[in-house]
């Protein structure tokens, strides 16, 4: 089996663009949640989300591709792009076949998909965008970065929600450590800012309606948290097999030790109970790491701000943790970008990669009031200084999804 390794990092968020601008973002700590500007919200009880602003798709992509390109694919494209930069790697276009994408999203184009469809019914066909069927279907995104960077090995997607992300990355170090390819370029993409996706979730009651405060809107495993906060953004990573990557001189951030997923086989929004199976996710992730419970020194929690979400993800901890569990710093960072459903998890692992080379474990904030059954170290409010050699990151999805990642840092 072949070692996999991270060797860049590209990014579009809320806390900005880039990695240094999400790191400082993240140290700054502050919610960029705010009142909804992209549409009218006023007949939603959810007004307030976090936005990727002045987000210019020139900067990253020629004329014809950003006029081509939906929202959430110029999300994908550009932040494979930054991570390639990164990574300083080069694709041989009259080659590339040892090189995929795998970008995971929960809604696709389907923003844009909404957007046509008014289009449609105000001004008839001919008002439609004639390319409306090659920007809205889930793959879209991942078919995008492997035409534009001319990658020839897998192009491939998934639709898992809020695990999108985290399923992609882990997918595609499957990929790799298999053997099938040398080098992946993974992450998530989401752009669900539209009256309609944003209106399908605030009729099922999941978000936060603390519309006058929206700084304080999202509070992972506070007492008042009331639902999570709706976001946008990428995340996108170069994976290599490790081998490739020492040949060509490359920095690596970390290493992908573990992944594991499961399914709840429960209900299609409420977590199972027990958290068994969001635990065993974490468990299969360790066991394939090799690596001791005592052994993770930071979590990235999924930390969605929801009341029944962060409680089971509390449950899970215990169940694969026990006794220990109290004592590994664990932080939720929503609490500042929001939540991007499928890029959640890839911008989660960017932000952990990120703490483990900057030696920081980000704060949770707005966790003033902590909810007796969430009695974990959350990092309330404050970040702190330590080293990370080995980091737990996961997200939980609709339909009972659970993914888990283990990352070592480079000197592990």
């Amino acid at each position: 089996m072949k070692r996999v390794v991270i060797t860049g990092i590209g990014c579009v968020t809320p806390l900005g663009t880039g990695k240094k601008a999400l790191w400082k973002g993240v140290k700054r700590g502050r919610s960029v949640i705010k009142r909804i500007d992209r549409f009218d919200a006023s007949a939603l009880k959810s007004r307030i989300a976090a936005t990727v602003d002045n987000f210019d798709p020139l900067n990253y992509m020629d004329a014809k591709s950003a006029r081509r390109f939906d929202r959430f694919s110029g999300l994908a494209v550009a932040s494979a792009g930054m991570a390639l930069e990164d990574a300083h790697l080069e694709i041989d276009r009259s080659d590339g076949v040892g090189v995929g994408a795998y970008i995971g999203s929960a809604l696709g184009g389907v923003a844009n998909a909404e957007s046509e469809h008014t289009q449609f019914v105000n001004k008839g066909f001919g008002a439609v965008d004639r390319l409306i069927a090659l920007s809205v279907f889930n793959g879209a995104g991942a078919c995008n970065v492997s035409i534009v960077f001319g990658l020839k090995g897998p192009s491939l997607s998934n639709g898992n929600s809020c695990a999108s992300g985290t399923i992609a990355i882990g997918e595609a170090y499957r990929l790799i450590k298999n053997g099938h390819v040398t080098t992946m370029l993974a992450g998530g993409a989401e752009a669900p800012l539209s009256p309609l996706c944003f209106g399908a979730f605030d009729l099922i009651g999941a978000m936060s309606t603390r519309n006058d405060a929206p700084e304080e809107a999202s509070r992972p495993f506070d007492r008042e948290r009331d639902g999570f906060v709706m976001a946008e953004g990428a995340a996108v990573f170069v994976l290599e097999e490790r081998g490739h990557a020492l040949r060509r001189g490359a920095r690596i951030y970390a290493e992908i030790l573990g992944y594991g997923v499961t399914s709840d086989a429960h209900h299609m929004t409420i977590p199972r109970p027990d958290g068994t199976q969001a635990a065993r996710a974490v468990q299969i992730a360790m066991k394939e790491a090799r690596t001791a419970p005592q052994s993770i020194d930071y979590i990235n929690a999924h930390g969605s701000s929801t009341p029944l979400n962060d409680k089971t993800e509390t449950l899970a901890m215990k169940l694969v943790f026990g006794s220990r569990a109290s004592r590994i710093p664990i932080s939720a960072t929503k609490a500042m970008h929001g939540h991007a459903l499928g890029a959640s998890g890839a911008m989660e692992v960017a932000i952990g990669l990120l703490a483990m080379q900057k030696k920081f474990i980000p704060p949770t904030i707005n966790l003033e009031t902590p909810d007796p059954e969430c009695d974990l170290d959350y990092v309330p409010k404050i970040g702190r200084r330590k080293d990370i050699r080995h980091m737990l990151t996961h997200s939980f999805g609709f339909g009972g999804s659970n993914a888990a990642l283990v990352i070592g840092s480079s000197e592990c």
